[in-house]
C-alpha cells in the first residue's frame, strides 16, 4: 500500500464529502455480482479497504469485462506495476464504453487508482451491471427503459393543434380593476 499525504483544509473536506457518498451496500451488490460472474473475489463486504484491494490493479475488472465479451481486452497486465495497473484500468473504461454505460458514469482511472473516489468506481460497475443483461449475463439494479418510438398520422398531430393547453396558462376571471395607469398616487 502506498503512503499517501494527508489532505488538510478544503482538500480535506471535499474529500470527506466525497467520501460521504459511499455506500457500503451497493459496493457489496457489485463484488457479489462480480463474483457471480468470475468466481472472484471471496469477500464480497462493501468496506471501501475491501473493494480498493480487490479492483486496485485492473486484472479482475478485465476478467469481468472478458467474461460478458470474451476476447473485448486482449491483454491484460499482470505485473503489479503502477503504470500496467493503470493501463488494466483504462482498458476495463474502454471496454465499459464499447458495452454502452454512459460517459458520465464511468469513472477517471486515477479514482480507483489513487482512491480518490470508490463511489464513482461502485457506480460505473452498478450502470455496467444493468447493461449486463445484453450479453447474455446476470444483471444487477434496476431493469433499463427500452426505446419506445410511436408513429403519429398527419391528421393525429394536425388534431393537436387546436387545442390549448391549461399549462399555457389561463385568463379566466382576469379583469382590470385596480389598475390605475394616469392617475395620480393618493397618499
Amino acid at each position: 500500500m502506498s503512503i499517501r499525504a494527508t489532505k488538510s483544509g478544503f482538500a480535506a473536506e471535499a474529500q470527506a464529502k466525497i467520501n460521504s457518498k459511499y455506500s457500503e451496500e451497493h459496493a457489496q451488490e457489485v463484488l457479489e455480482w462480480i463474483r457471480e460472474l468470475t468466481g472472484e473475489p471471496d469477500n464480497t463486504s462493501g468496506d471501501p479497504d475491501n473493494i480498493y484491494q480487490h479492483l486496485r490493479d485492473g486484472t479482475l475488472l478485465c476478467k469481468l469485462a472478458n467474461v460478458m465479451q470474451p476476447g473485448i481486452i486482449k491483454r491484460v497486465q499482470e505485473s503489479k506495476m503502477a503504470f500496467k495497473c493503470m493501463e488494466n484500468i483504462n482498458s476495463f473504461l474502454e471496454a465499459a464504453k464499447t458495452f454502452g454505460v454512459p460517459s458520465q458514469e464511468l469513472f477517471q482511472t486515477v479514482d480507483l487508482w489513487e482512491r480518490q473516489n470508490l463511489n464513482s468506481v461502485v457506480i460505473c460497475l452498478q450502470a455496467l451491471g444493468r447493461k449486463a443483461s445484453k450479453y447474455g449475463q446476470p444483471s444487477i439494479g434496476p431493469k433499463e427503459a427500452e426505446k419506445n418510438e410511436r408513429q403519429f398520422s398527419e391528421e393525429q398531430l394536425r388534431a393537436g393543434d387546436t387545442v390549448i393547453s391549461l399549462q399555457y396558462g389561463s385568463n379566466k376571471g382576469a379583469n382590470q380593476s385596480g389598475l390605475n395607469f394616469g392617475n395620480t398616487r393618493h397618499m
